[in-house]
C-alpha cells in the first residue's frame, strides 16, 4: 500500500541530500580539549582535504544537486572549495557565523550570528542565504520568527517528524532528520580523545547502507521526505564513498523527488498550514510559547 503523493510531478517521495562542511571548527565546539593537537584535528581536516572532492565529483558523476551546510568562518578559510560547490548549482546554506554551541548563547547573539553568518555567505556566493542549520545546541524561543524576519525560509535543526512542518507561529519550514539518516553515529571515531565519549566501533559498512537502504523504503512507501545528513569527512573517505553511491543508486531506481532543501521547502510553502494535532503545535500550546530543540 502507498501513499496519495504530495510531492510535485507525482514523484511518491522526496530526497533531500544534505551535508555539513565544519572542517575543524564542528568538532572544536564538540570537543574543546582538542584544540591545538593537530594530529586529532588532521582527522577534520581530511574532509576539506579529500572527501568534498570525492563528494563533489559522485555527485556530478550522478547530476545530482546538494545542499551544503556550513558556518561563516569556513567559508572565508575555504572560499575555492565553496566556489566549486557553488559552481556545480549546489546550495548553501549557513550554519551561523562561527561554529557556535547555540545553547549557549542569548536570543540575541544567536539572532546576530546568523546575521553575520549570512551576510558573509551572500558575499562569497554570489546569492542570498534562504536555509539555516543549527550548528549545535538548542534554539532559544523566537529565533524561527526572526529567521523568517531575515530572509531565511527553511530550517533543518529539529526532529520529531518524517514531513516537512511549519515552525509554529510562522511560515518557516522545518526538514526534520533523523539520526539513522547520518553517517556520524555510525562512523564518527577519534581514539585518543575519545569521541564519542562512550568509544563505540566504527559500525560495518555493509549493515549502515542495509540500514539507510531499508529507511528510504520505508519513507518511499508512505512518501514521506527522506532527508540524510552527511559530512565529508565521514562520508567522504575512499571506501564509505562507494556507501553513499550505492545507496543514490537506489534512489535513483525509484519514483522519488531529489530535490535540494530549498526546492523542498519551496515546494512546502504551497502546502497548508500545520494541523492543530501536529506536535509542534500542541507541544507550543502546552508551553504557551516557540520552543527549541537539540541541533
Amino acid at each position: 500500500m502507498t501513499e496519495p503523493s504530495r510531492w510535485p510531478l507525482g514523484f511518491q517521495s522526496a530526497a533531500i541530500l544534505t551535508l555539513d562542511f565544519n572542517d575543524i571548527h564542528g568538532i572544536l565546539t564538540q570537543a574543546p580539549a582538542v584544540a591545538g593537537r593537530d594530529k586529532t584535528l588532521s582527522v577534520w581536516r581530511y574532509g576539506t582535504l579529500r572527501g568534498v572532492d570525492r563528494l563533489l565529483a559522485l555527485l556530478a558523476e550522478k547530476q545530482l544537486k546538494a545542499t551544503w551546510c556550513m558556518p561563516a568562518i569556513v567559508a572565508e578559510e575555504q572560499p575555492e572549495l565553496v566556489l566549486r560547490m557553488v559552481a556545480d548549482g549546489h546550495e548553501i546554506a549557513c550554519s551561523g557565523d562561527m561554529h557556535e554551541d547555540f545553547s549557549l548563547l542569548t536570543l540575541e547573539q544567536q539572532i546576530a550570528s546568523v546575521t553575520r553568518g549570512c551576510d558573509k555567505l551572500a558575499h562569497i556566493t554570489g546569492s542570498p542565504i534562504v536555509g539555516f542549520r543549527t550548528p549545535a545546541g538548542q534554539w532559544k524561543p523566537g529565533l524561527a520568527a526572526a529567521l523568517i524576519e531575515r530572509g531565511i525560509r527553511w530550517s533543518s535543526s529539529w526532529r520529531g517528524d518524517d514531513l516537512p512542518y511549519f515552525h509554529p507561529g510562522t511560515r518557516l519550514v522545518e526538514l526534520p532528520m533523523h539520526y539513522t539518516l547520518e553517517d556520524e553515529p555510525y562512523f564518527a571515531f577519534n581514539l585518543s580523545p575519545a569521541i564519542p565519549p562512550g568509544q563505540s566501533r566504527i559500525a560495518p559498512y555493509a549493515e549502515t547502507l542495509a540500514n539507510m537502504t531499508q529507511d528510504f523504503h520505508g519513507f518511499h512507501r508512505f512518501g514521506l521526505c527522506y532527508l540524510l545528513r552527511l559530512h565529508p569527512e565521514i562520508i567522504g573517505t575512499a571506501g564509505r564513498i562507494g556507501l553513499l553511491r550505492a545507496l543514490l543508486d537506489t534512489l535513483q531506481q525509484h519514483n522519488v523527488w531529489i530535490a535540494t532543501a530549498e526546492q523542498a521547502a519551496a515546494h512546502w510553502q504551497t502546502q497548508p498550514d500545520n494541523d492543530v494535532s501536529h506536535p509542534a503545535e500542541v507541544f507550543t500550546r502546552i508551553i504557551g510559547g516557540a520552543h527549541g530543540e537539540h541541533a
